[in-house]
């Protein structure tokens, strides 16, 4: 690979990163504990666990697509991510469950649709977006259930 290639891929880290970065400053904290939560909701410690490795994904998806993909993927790629970036903040830093559902939705949307996208063309892509794609579907059912069970 040439050098202009891996300073893409260094900058599609460092985007993601800022990302995480942004939704890491917002953490459960009083407001969440008090919360009715499923029985199936994990431990804190297994969210920064998963979404480190998932990150990483997202990182390479995007330089994946960026090298060479539709204009449509690349839209869809930047739209999740700033999804992504949201809902942190709608849900732990403004205490927004509602629109932190609507935006884990959107999210989930544009990851299905770059997927469905992604299936005939870009193979890489596709697999190293499938984990991502389960996990926010996990993710919104999780707001989904917390939404209905704190909404007098």
């Amino acid at each position: 690979m040439k050098f202009r290639s891996y300073v893409t891929l260094l900058f599609f880290i460092l985007l993601v990163s800022g990302v995480s970065f942004f939704a890491a400053q917002f953490r459960p904290g009083d407001w969440y504990v008090h919360l009715v939560k499923p029985s199936w909701t994990p431990s804190n410690w297994i969210f920064p666990v998963v979404w480190t490795a998932l990150y990483l994904m997202i990182a390479l998806v995007g330089w994946l697509i960026f090298l060479g993909s539709s204009r449509t993927m690349k839209l869809l790629w930047v739209m999740q991510l700033i999804f992504n970036g949201l809902w942190s903040w709608l849900f732990f830093g403004m205490n927004f469950v509602g629109f932190a559902l609507a935006d884990s939705a959107a999210m989930f949307f544009c990851i299905l649709l770059l997927l469905w996208r992604a299936h005939s063309t870009a193979r890489v892509v596709f697999w190293l977006m499938v984990p991502y794609l389960l996990w926010t579907g996990y993710a919104l059912a999780l707001n989904a259930a917390i939404y209905r069970l704190n909404t007098i």
